[in-house]
């Protein structure tokens, strides 16, 4: 009997939560490329959260949709920071509300007291610094997937 493979498994939406750096890695490889409007983004101070609507590339199924020849698939996803602090940005014009921003990594940068910042680095020279009292992030598909309006996977040279 052979073991168990990614691609054996059901299809299912991802729900996933980060509590370190490591954790963190997966999400920002998984939201790599994912885009959203400057409108979908929400700094909530009060309950210490920054939440993003991403429609997010579906790195995870690339490699079966190249197998199969059928289209590459997007999905929208909530990405929820909660221990917020504050929330900064650069390079991120919010009044021009037709602005569309793409995910390019999310670095963890710990501070030695416990807290520290995430960076959300963005297309185009654009960053969003998170100050964390703790890292705390889900990443939830909310939606069916869908074909990718492109048709082709993100390309980075290199």
């Amino acid at each position: 009997m052979a073991d168990a493979t990614f691609e054996d498994g059901r299809e299912a939406p991802l729900n996933l939560g980060a509590l370190d750096a490591e954790d963190l890695k997966v999400i920002a490889t998984l939201t790599q490329d994912a885009v959203f409007p400057v409108s979908e983004m929400i700094w909530q101070p009060t309950r210490r959260r920054f939440a993003l609507l991403l429609n997010r590339f579906r790195w995870e199924d690339k490699e079966a949709a190249e197998r199969r020849g059928r289209d590459f698939e997007r999905v929208q996803s909530l990405l929820v920071f909660d221990s917020v602090l504050s929330v900064s940005s650069q390079g991120v014009d919010r009044s021009d509300k037709d602005l569309i921003l793409s995910v390019l990594d999310i670095e963890l940068h710990p501070s030695d007291d416990g807290t520290g910042e995430v960076l959300l680095v963005l297309a185009g020279d654009g960053a969003i610094r998170l100050t964390v009292e703790a890292v705390e992030a889900t990443l939830k598909d909310v939606t069916r997937p869908y074909r990718a309006p492109s048709g082709k996977a993100p390309r980075h040279p290199g």
